[in-house]
């Protein structure tokens, strides 16, 4: 397909992600499924355009903005070829400017091609630097203003931008053995007989890496149930929980049952794993998911039926909360989102998260453990919740994981006893987890 049209197809993606409040990867797939006509390349350039034009918008608009703003004639924001500008900007390092080689044939018109010229000579000069550190930050990384002043304010000047550059950096893509079928030496194995190469994770003890990005939902090992895809980061949650094999576990937000799989795994599929959610649908995919990774362990049912329950009331060893949230620790993989998510959305989601913990401690057994986890990079979606939790239920009582998290070798990411992850620190995505154990008067003075 020719450029322009690649182009074309780039920027009618962009114009639905950002009328859409749905995820940028369902909306990709969604348009690849009703255009067959694409081929593998076409579609890889379309979607590696799109991601990477949402990871670096704002710093393209405005090295585009500061160029245009110095008399090159011919051009407007509003301008078709501005956006085909950012857009290839987007494909390279942000301080390079387009080839006019390639740029020039896409113009219509001898004026606009006349003024291309003078307008990337401006290109490379743009300076977008201001005297606003806030400012400057949102501009270098492409992140809404007031993203970019929490960030600063919960990290400080040098680490927010560290954190922020590696969040425009693409995730590798990461799967976890499922260890009822196979060992990571096995499913490596049977992965390379398949043609697809892959090495270690660091952290996870059965978390392996992709060398090269491939459809790993078709090939056998996949379908028989080998691995799944999982960040390294998520996987370190399930080691975190360790749950014992005679433990009652309730996974009060299981969506499609990724953490739910995992604990299943380590438990050796003995206990037993009440996986509830309000989505039917996800449900759905969980059960699908359990039978194909042989995991016999696990009862599903709604968040409703869970409630229904007097049987679970204080029943659980752990209560594990995976909570709705801002999702803003995987801008790597969900660059979208950093548009949709508001200062209005991050109070709504911190509200319902509290909801969310209060609904279900009362399934917490005594001396049981709640684990409250997001894969968010605020501080009031993750400790402060935790903190009006406990203000309002005396009854439980914060838990250090230090030393739990020592027993997987992970101890330098508690820092004051809640465990973090971040991509720039330890290359996964961003993860908060905190615990707290409900201790009756009575155990309390044992």
């Amino acid at each position: 397909m020719q450029f322009s049209s690649l182009l074309g197809h780039t920027r009618e993606i962009l114009s639905r992600i950002q009328q859409s409040d749905k995820p940028a990867d369902s909306l990709i797939d969604s348009f690849f499924r009703t255009r067959k006509y694409l081929g593998s390349h076409d579609r890889k350039f379309i979607a590696e355009t799109t991601y990477g034009t949402l990871r670096h918008l704002r710093k393209c608009q405005t090295l585009v903005a500061v160029a245009a703003g110095k008399g090159t004639g011919g051009f407007s924001s509003t301008d078709t070829v501005l956006l085909w500008i950012v857009t290839y900007l987007s494909r390279v390092e942000v301080s390079q400017h387009p080839d006019e080689a390639v740029l020039s044939p896409l113009l219509e018109s001898e004026n606009a091609r006349n003024a291309l010229g003078s307008f990337l000579a401006h290109l490379k000069d743009a300076d977008p630097e201001s005297d606003d550190p806030v400012q400057d930050l949102a501009n270098e990384y492409s992140i809404p203003d007031w993203l970019a002043k929490k960030f600063r304010e919960e990290y400080g000047p040098e680490e927010s931008r560290r954190l922020c550059e590696s969040l425009n950096i693409p995730a590798p893509l990461n799967l976890r053995v499922n260890t009822l079928k196979a060992s990571p030496e096995e499913c490596m194995a049977r992965l390379r007989s398949e043609g697809i190469e892959t090495s270690r994770t660091k952290m996870s003890e059965v978390g392996l890496i992709v060398s090269k990005r491939t459809n790993m939902f078709r090939i056998p090992a996949f379908k028989n149930g080998f691995f799944e895809v999982q960040d390294e980061g998520s996987q370190l949650l399930g080691v975190l929980v360790d749950p014992r094999p005679v433990w009652k576990v309730l996974d009060a937000c299981a969506g499609a049952g990724g953490k739910t799989l995992h604990m299943a795994a380590i438990m050796k599929n003995r206990g037993e794993i009440v996986a509830s959610d309000i989505n039917t649908q996800r449900l759905s995919e969980l059960r699908k998911r359990a039978r194909r990774a042989g995991a016999f362990n696990i009862r599903v049912m709604t968040s409703e039926e869970l409630q229904d329950q007097e049987r679970f009331r204080q029943a659980f060893d752990v209560v594990f909360i995976d909570a709705p949230c801002s999702g803003l620790g995987t801008l790597r993989r969900n660059p979208g989102l950093k548009w949709t998510v508001t200062e209005e959305s991050v109070r709504e989601l911190c509200a319902k998260q509290l909801r969310i913990m209060e609904a279900h401690a009362l399934f917490v057994k005594d001396q049981g453990v709640m684990y409250y986890a997001t894969c968010s990079l605020l501080h009031e979606e993750n400790q402060a919740v935790i903190a009006a939790f406990l203000d309002r239920h005396p009854e439980f009582t914060p838990v250090d994981l230090t030393a739990t998290a020592g027993k997987a070798g992970l101890a330098s990411q508690v820092v004051d006893g809640s465990f973090f992850l971040y991509p720039h620190k330890e290359g996964t995505d961003g993860f908060f987890c905190g615990a707290i154990q409900r201790r009756t008067p009575e155990s309390a003075s044992e």
